[in-house]
């Protein structure tokens, strides 16, 4: 007998349609996708028309990137904060990116629908007991070595500080396997709906790093159980600046949400609709 799933809702504000929401851990399957990191208005904007378009209810982007790399491309920083807004009232779509320190909160707050925690800083205690503190939704990334129970009791930081509204996402975990970039565990997702009350999504993207893989990891995840997606979907993969190896195009990304319409119903589950 599994859990009972605690529903998670995130409110926003579309221009056409007035109040609007989205449910995580309900009945429909919600499509997250967008670029890893917000590079310039052109682009958010293209990726946010055409993620819409294909099927995605919540537009995600980086604006402070935490990267092993110091110097790859760490993310626009406070430079997005002057479009992201006008971009996301007028694709109609809630908007996630990631806080990597508490410092950040403030200034995110005021353009996020809800924040992602990394894989990096699942570990950072003082940042989820900050989030806990608000009531805006979280997504909570499983750290790349942790174990489930340590994932778990991340999360019970945020909601000991008041904040229930914490989702999960499973992104793949370090082994010894190198042919992937990660290994995508989806014991971990049938676990998770089965021993806890929070809502899990997959994000196939970083737990494969290999972009033939994600339509068929993405049908699996519908399969077992998840409540959702997270996809890196750029107008231009190639010329990405942030994890440009792993990132779809629209056609490959419209394929998936197809796939995982057909998976979904099957199963007795409906896509998330605008």
């Amino acid at each position: 007998m599994g859990a009972q799933t605690r529903t998670v809702t995130v409110k926003y504000q579309s221009p056409s349609a007035g109040a609007r929401e989205i449910r995580f851990g309900g009945r429909d399957f919600v499509v997250i996708a967008g670029p890893c990191a917000v590079e310039s208005r052109e682009q958010l904007q293209a990726a946010a028309t055409g993620v819409k378009a294909g099927g995605a209810v919540f537009l995600r982007g980086g604006v402070h990137k935490m990267r092993t790399n110091p110097a790859s491309f760490q993310g626009l920083g406070g430079e997005a904060f002057k479009f992201i807004a006008e971009i996301k009232a007028a694709a109609g779509l809630p908007f996630v990116s990631e806080v990597t320190d508490p410092r950040q909160i403030g200034d995110l707050a005021a353009v996020v629908d809800m924040f992602q925690v990394g894989s990096r800083n699942m570990y950072n205690y003082a940042l989820l007991a900050e989030l806990g503190r608000l009531r805006t939704p979280v997504l909570l990334k499983r750290g790349f070595s942790a174990t489930v129970e340590e994932w778990l009791l991340a999360a019970d930081y945020i909601v000991r500080g008041g904040n229930e509204n914490v989702v999960l996402c499973e992104r793949g975990i370090r082994t010894f396997e190198t042919t992937t970039r990660n290994t995508l565990d989806l014991n971990s997702v049938a676990y998770v709906k089965a021993h806890s009350p929070f809502p899990v999504i997959v994000d196939p993207s970083h737990g494969t790093g290999r972009p033939e893989l994600i339509p068929p990891l993405s049908l699996a995840s519908a399969a077992v159980g998840a409540d959702g997606l997270i996809v890196e979907v750029h107008p231009d993969p190639a010329r990405s600046l942030s994890d440009a190896h792993q990132a779809l195009d629209f056609a490959q990304f419209n394929s998936i949400t197809e796939g995982v319409a057909r998976v979904l119903e099957a199963t007795g589950r409906t896509l998330a609709r605008l």
